[in-house]
């Protein structure tokens, strides 16, 4: 909310408006407890904020054999037309591996990217090293799921290399603040004129 905010700071007009995407009817009713401690901590926002799009839970959801399914895995937004649409992403940005350990080691979750800089600031992070990396790495598609997802039916085609990707990123890297950050300094990241991301040096580096 506050970085939404900081760029309408001297608006006299329009309207913060929230669409709400994703989730669907899974065992462990984990997307009805992340839709009800959304919707929770806008209600206790003091702007006065207009909920335009709720699609979540059983509202996107699908069944098939018995196994229920997201309808919509992603969206993308036109920023200049508003619209809204279904989307997958190939490309997943810089770093994809490192941001992805930081997950899985329990890392909480955090916006990386400055609109009013447009850049990615990634880290520093640290963590403990991953317990048992080199058992889970010997473990096939089945148990990488079963016990490495928190809903094994619904994940995509490409979560379980995914999941090994990292392991094996964890296990090259167990403790990264020396290894991945020099300095402990963040990686900063920049699109170039041809929409590419870029890395760029650190204040100070």
């Amino acid at each position: 909310m506050n970085a939404i905010k900081s760029f309408s700071d001297h608006a006299q007009c329009g309207r913060l408006e929230v669409h709400l995407v994703g989730g669907f009817s899974d065992d462990r009713q984990l997307s009805q407890k992340l839709t009800h401690q959304l919707l929770s901590e806008f209600d206790r926002q003091e702007d006065d904020i207009h909920l335009v799009t709720l699609c979540v839970t059983e509202l996107n959801d699908r069944e098939e054999n018995e196994n229920h399914f997201p309808v919509i895995y992603g969206i993308a937004v036109n920023v200049k037309t508003a619209e809204i649409y279904r989307a997958s992403f190939q490309d997943r940005g810089p770093e994809e591996e490192l941001r992805a350990a930081r997950a899985l080691t329990g890392g909480p979750m955090i916006s990386i990217y400055d609109a009013k800089t447009e850049q990615l600031r990634i880290g520093p992070y640290s963590w403990m090293p991953f317990p048992h990396v080199d058992f889970w790495l010997q473990q096939d598609d089945k148990q990488i799921l079963e016990n490495l997802s928190t809903s094994p039916l619904a994940e995509p085609p490409h979560f379980v290399e995914h999941i090994r990707s990292t392991l094996m990123f964890l296990k090259k890297h167990p403790s990264p603040t020396n290894t991945l950050f020099p300095g402990n300094k963040a990686l900063l990241y920049k699109k170039n004129e041809d929409g590419l991301w870029e890395k760029i040096s650190s204040p100070g580096s």
